[in-house]
């Protein structure tokens, strides 16, 4: 049976259990930051991702030994689709649960082209107000078309983003206001600030448990398999425990990363980022788009979910001072 001597920590995390599909390519927020401030803003912007490049910044880190000197990082580059607002949701809280008081739609938009009753935003906005004291959370429902950044799709995607800041009554007001009207990350979040990212990884298909859970490979005379987890569970409890590695779906798991910087928010017809021929697999990019330090989950075109930081006491605030960028023709443009 086993030839092990010694005890030894386990070969992967559970920390991202169950290791399942994502149920959609658009990442699903469940938690958004919650802000003092006196007026109402978006909690989060979307995005597509156009690929990587390096950046070199001048290193702003007071306490370090490299402080002054010119720093190398990787950075990604995101497309910034407008996001058209075209309706708001307000949801109360009972029973341990949050549930959809009342919403608010934006009838001229061409989505509701056959819908025959079309009330007026101040009629269905007053339904809201009159119930005001038991809403809980406000969310505004937003739709970006893929094609306005240079791709190809046409189809707009649609998710709701969180209403923060200020009383129930304010962020209510803000969001009416917002209702058939485009929004910008361009206007809202300034260059140096953290932001949190949500995204589905690369997808990599069915993999057994040494290439999905690191399991170790056993020598080449143990029975019939090399690749398999030696045992699977004892005689009593009867069944296999969830810890267990076993094989599977590996990749396309959403994933959450904090506190990334923001090194470049610029446009694309004043600013030019793109590299000769076109991002890889994403080709010209249009419009808008922001700069993020690091690496961010997905592959290209894949849409990303930019979030107001959870964890705000690492945020920096210093404008980082770009040096150089590696995406142009002569090899980079310094600054």
């Amino acid at each position: 049976m086993g030839h092990r001597k010694h005890s030894a920590p386990r070969r992967s995390s559970l920390a991202f259990y169950p290791r399942s599909r994502a149920g959609s390519h658009l990442p699903r927020v469940r938690t958004w930051a919650k802000l003092e401030n006196e007026r109402p803003v978006l909690a989060g912007y979307v995005a597509l991702k156009a690929g990587m490049i390096h950046v070199i910044t001048a290193d702003d880190r007071e306490k370090t030994l490299n402080f002054g000197k010119p720093l190398f990082n990787s950075a990604t580059v995101l497309a910034l689709p407008p996001m058209k607002v075209y309706g708001l949701r307000a949801y109360g809280y009972r029973d341990g649960a949050h549930y959809v008081l009342g919403e608010v739609y934006d009838y001229s938009d061409r989505m509701f082209a056959r819908v025959k009753h079309k009330p007026t935003l101040d009629e269905q906005y007053a339904k809201i107000l009159s119930r005001k004291d038991d809403v809980r959370q406000v969310f505004v429902l937003v739709a970006f078309s893929p094609k306005d950044v240079g791709l190809s799709q046409k189809e707009p995607l649609r998710m709701e983003v969180a209403v923060t800041g200020g009383k129930v009554e304010d962020q209510l007001a803000y969001a009416r206001d917002l209702v058939g009207k485009p929004v910008s990350l361009k206007d809202r979040v300034s260059v140096g600030s953290m932001v949190d990212v949500a995204a589905v990884s690369k997808g990599k298909g069915f993999e057994g448990p040494v290439t999905r859970m690191g399991v170790k490979r056993k020598q080449h005379k143990s029975r019939k398999s090399v690749r398999a987890v030696g045992v699977l569970s004892p005689w009593h409890p009867h069944g296999v425990m969830y810890s267990v590695a076993r094989a599977g779906q590996m990749g396309f798991h959403q994933r959450v990363e904090y506190n990334h910087r923001v090194l470049i928010i610029d446009n694309e017809s004043t600013r030019p980022i793109t590299p000769p021929g076109g991002f890889h697999r994403f080709g010209q990019l249009k419009g808008d788009y922001i700069v993020l330090k690091g690496s961010v989950p997905g592959p290209q075109r894949r849409p990303v979910v930019i979030r107001l930081p959870l964890r705000s006491e690492f945020n920096r605030g210093k404008v980082p001072q770009v040096l150089h960028v590696s995406s142009r023709p002569s090899g980079g443009t310094s600054l």
